[in-house]
């Protein structure tokens, strides 16, 4: 049921990015032959006007037929997207990924209004409540990972031969570096640590190592003081876009290195989650609840709205670099070579999404 709930979600992304390509095109005179949900074949439709409002079997996404996207089909005609000027062409183009920026900041800030799971070193409005000693990440390779914890884990105590800290005792926003201070005293030792998952006590054992953190014994955990973030709807608004940048940034920058490491013939695929890895850690977040969710689908919506950016044919970045030439050199590309170019940006992004998917089951199977 979790995976269902998830797959309605991503499909609901796509549907909002569809929807910027229709409003706008809408917006400036431009006809929109067909809005659907989902992909054919139909199995409900209504005409509205000189639109067909469609409802499709492969209920995935959705899509927009736009009259003139072909040059040739909207030739001389002033309605067609091919008539208008580049500059709205971008704008029809561009729409769908601004409403996927704008669809994350608003799903964050629903969550602030409900209260999201937030560091208590955040820098921003309002004030985190109720912290716990959470684990934020498990190093691979590493004692922790092999003990079993995992990223959400809360600590509620730790304990040596000779020692024992229990951290729901402590008053202090500090208590993740009393942890790691812990941990690292008793380096020689193995820790058992009492973690709260999913409302569920569990105990694991670990031997510290050296070599994870420099100049420490560590088991491999990277820990934060995580509480609750819960705002009123301005501030809630505000806080939101402040994530939204902060997440679409540090997106870009991520899936920047990537394609150069892709250039360089040096990629990790395996650091990177194709739709079988997505729809895993999907439905993993529906299971564990709201803020996981809303976290979840605004990364989400927030990496469709940048790979599409990316230069590449078949992506709408793709269609706004055809744009551009076409305003540098002030005509028309023939459709027939943009078609060739399309195809084979498709056919390479397919390439790209079979091989990742790969390393998704290899690490399903792993």
């Amino acid at each position: 049921m979790s995976l269902v709930i998830f797959i309605l979600i991503l499909a609901a992304l796509i549907l909002v990015h569809e929807l910027g390509h229709f409003s706008v095109a809408k917006f400036f005179g431009i006809k929109v032959e067909e809005f659907g949900i989902g992909f054919p074949p139909r199995l409900l439709y209504i005409r509205k006007g000189e639109t067909v409002y469609s409802i499709n079997l492969l209920f995935f996404g959705g899509f927009v037929k736009i009259f003139g996207e072909d040059a040739a089909e909207g030739k001389g005609n002033p309605r067609s997207f091919a008539s208008k000027s580049r500059w709205i062409q971008a704008a029809v183009i561009v729409a769908g990924i601004c409403m996927n920026i704008l669809f994350a900041w608003l799903a964050l800030s629903v969550g602030y209004m409900a209260g999201l799971p937030t560091s208590v070193d955040h820098e921003g409005f309002g004030t985190v409540t109720n912290s716990q000693v959470m684990v934020t990440a498990v190093l691979p390779n590493s004692p922790a990972q092999s003990a079993g914890l995992a990223p959400q884990d809360v600590i509620e105590k730790a304990q040596t031969s000779d020692a024992s800290l229990d951290v729901r005792t402590l008053n202090t926003n500090m208590q993740a570096q009393v942890v790691r201070n812990f941990i690292a005293d008793h380096g020689s030792q193995s820790v058992i640590l009492t973690i709260l998952r999913d409302g569920e006590e569990k105990t694991f054992l670990a031997k510290p190592v050296s070599g994870l953190v420099e100049g420490k014994m560590a088991i491999g955990v990277e820990l934060d003081d995580v509480g609750v973030l819960k705002l009123s709807p301005p501030l809630a608004l505000a806080q939101g876009a402040i994530l939204t940048y902060g997440m679409t940034v540090s997106t870009a920058e991520g899936l920047g290195t990537f394609f150069w490491q892709i250039i360089r013939g040096a990629a990790d695929f395996g650091s990177v989650a194709g739709p079988i890895g997505i729809a895993s850690i999907g439905s993993q977040a529906v299971s564990q609840g709201f803020s996981d969710v809303v976290v979840l689908t605004a990364l989400i919506s927030i990496n469709l709205a940048i790979i599409n950016l990316l230069p590449i044919p078949g992506l709408d970045g793709g269609r706004l670099f055809i744009i551009l030439i076409e305003g540098i050199i002030r005509r028309t590309i023939n459709p027939r070579i943009t078609n060739i170019i399309t195809i084979g940006g498709m056919a390479a992004l397919i390439i790209l999404m079979l091989v990742v998917s790969y390393h998704d089951v290899l690490r399903l199977i792993g």
